[in-house]
């Protein structure tokens, strides 16, 4: 394998260990590798590496070789920490002393990430200590156990406090490696990688990470269609009676469907895709922030702005300003 260091591209590097999880290595080199500017060039290079370079067993019936070892982690700007079978053992949650030397090769401007169990890592090494995280929720009172000092929020979907983010389980890494393209290149990259991995552009992290209602049968009625009329009438006020509406329901019943299908209240939803028509039109379009509120439905340019500011902390003057120059 060649240089992993490339002088214009965002530096991933996926820490693995015996017991890997391979569909969340996959999750993380799919997802980042196929992110591309408008000009087709890719925006990250992704690399694997492992505190002890060689055969790694993995939770199927198969071993993979890795050749690089831990001396790539100097050179990352994210490192993505996903899980291990051996974590969900007691005896599984202490640093081996190869994994904490690896560890503190980590740059401190790094952005680091971890995926399901790849929490108990970073706590371990006190790398959350006094920070918001999340792990899968199985693992919930074992990590609190053990890990006191981390604020763990064990039903979100996944957490970013700053430079370290985690996630809650396998799926959820999706959402994660999503958030952070996101993040680092405006919401028509992030979009674009979902449409070519074929899932939902975006989950907020703060939705439930799992649904404790049995899934509607297929024969039961189902909200999909009124979300569909809403997506194409954000613009204009949608009232929870409209929208039950549309399904034949009594207001009642449909909030309790939709929250049941989908994990958040339906006004919650509409407002994720108000943002999410927000975003696109101030990173695509030359539109007025007025004219944008306008469009994504929130009728004024300053709900807009109180809007965008509790999402992602910014007006939507700078998200725009940040993202047209990404472009």
């Amino acid at each position: 394998m060649g240089s992993f260091v490339h002088p214009s591209r965002h530096r991933v590097a996926v820490l693995v260990r015996h017991g890997m999880l391979v569909m969340e290595l996959g999750i993380v080199t799919r997802l980042f590798g196929t992110a591309k500017s408008a000009d087709g060039e890719p925006l990250y290079e992704v690399v694997t590496c492992t505190p002890e370079p060689g055969q790694i067993r993995t939770d199927a019936d198969v071993t993979i070789s890795v050749a690089l070892g831990p001396e790539v982690l100097a050179e990352a700007d994210t490192v993505v920490i996903p899980a291990s079978s051996t974590e969900y053992e007691p005896s599984g949650h202490d640093l081996t002393e190869p994994l904490a030397r690896a560890l503190e090769l980590i740059r401190p401007d790094a952005r680091i990430a971890s995926i399901c169990t790849g929490a108990f890592v970073l706590a371990a090494a006190g790398l959350l200590d006094g920070r918001r995280a999340t792990t899968h929720w199985r693992s919930a009172l074992d990590f609190q156990a053990k890990f006191p000092k981390v604020d763990l929020d064990p039903n979100v979907l996944y957490t970013d406090d700053g430079n370290v983010l985690t996630a809650a389980g396998v799926a959820s890494g999706i959402d994660l490696c999503l958030h952070m393209i996101r993040c680092d290149h405006g919401a028509a990259v992030a979009n674009e990688v979902a449409r070519g991995t074929v899932v939902s552009p975006h989950r907020e992290g703060g939705q439930a990470q799992f649904i404790r209602r049995p899934v509607p049968e297929p024969q039961s009625s189902s909200t999909a269609a009124a979300r569909a009329w809403a997506l194409e009438n954000l613009g204009r006020p949608l009232t929870l009676r409209e929208l039950a509406a549309k399904e034949a329901m009594s207001t009642r019943t449909f909030t309790r469907r939709f929250r049941d299908e989908v994990g958040i209240s339906a006004l919650q939803w509409l407002t994720q895709q108000r943002i999410e028509r927000a975003r696109q039109l101030l990173e695509e379009t030359d539109l007025p922030v007025d004219k944008v509120a306008t469009e994504a439905g929130f009728g004024t340019a300053a709900s807009l702005r109180q809007h965008l500011q509790a999402a992602l902390g910014v007006s939507p003057s700078a998200y725009r300003n940040t993202f047209r120059e990404a472009v």
